[in-house]
Formats: structure tokens, sequence, C-alpha cells
């Protein structure tokens, strides 16, 4: 059963652009070779907002890619650099991804707040405004 994550997380100035943008590839780099790493997409919303959306065979592959390499590299770096993050989880029976609209419609429904430093008015409770949903791209393993 696939576990699917999402996150959303807003850049809160575009002076931390740059060193989001270099992390945000390295950590795509890592994890198309990430074990039980299915397949993901990235969106590049509005005012420097940016969603990932990955399915992975279960949690603790998710966890092992999130816990290592680059992609730990970055985490703490987010507290400074957005002022909105948010996260949701959930495992589903079928290996497909979702819309970009029935993931919004669970972060809303269901998703955490990440912690930051310099928090918008919109962060603790989720008020961002719809996403552009055309702007993906997909993400594929490694040999795929």
């Amino acid at each position: 059963m696939p576990f699917i994550s999402i996150t959303r997380l807003r850049v809160r100035s575009i002076r931390f652009l740059p060193s989001f943008v270099l992390y945000t590839f390295r950590s795509v780099r890592q994890v198309k070779s990430a074990a039980g790493f299915q397949n993901g997409c990235l969106l590049t919303d509005r005012s420097w907002t940016f969603w990932t959306m990955t399915a992975w065979d279960n949690q603790e592959s998710m966890r092992r890619y999130m816990t290592a390499g680059s992609h730990k590299e970055a985490m703490p770096r987010l507290l400074d650099w957005c002022d909105e993050a948010s996260v949701v989880h959930w495992d589903q029976t079928q290996a497909v991804l979702p819309s970009w609209t029935e993931a919004d419609q669970r972060m809303r429904a269901n998703g955490r707040v990440s912690k930051v430093r310099n928090p918008s008015p919109q962060h603790a409770t989720l008020s961002y405004r719809a996403p552009r949903v055309t702007r993906g791209g997909p993400i594929r393993p490694a040999g795929k």
C-alpha cells in the first residue's frame, strides 16, 4: 500500500530563493535513488511557494530519505527560509499519485504546520490561496 507525502513550502524572501533552489535540486537527485521511492511531482506555485508530492513503498522508506543526505541538510534551513511550511501524509490502496487538487484538499483538512521562525499570518491556519496546479513536473526514480 503506497504511502503518500505532500509538502508545501513558501520561501519568505527572494534572498533565500537561490539556496532553496540549490537544496531542492540536491534533494530531488537524492530522492530519485532513494530506496522505496516510487514516483513524485514538484509544483511551482505563486509567491515562491513550492509543493512536493512523493509516493513511497511505506512510511519507513520516506523517513530514511528525509533523515539523510541533502534533505536532512536542508530541513533546519527551512526554519529561516520559509514563512509557511506544512505537510500531510496518508496511505492509499492505488499506486497512482493523487491530483494536486486532492493534495490541496488533504493538506487543508489533515495537514500539520511545520515550525518556522517568521510565520505569515496564514501559516497556523493553512489559509493559503488555492495552488496554481499547471506548473508541475514529474520526479521519476533513477533508471526509469
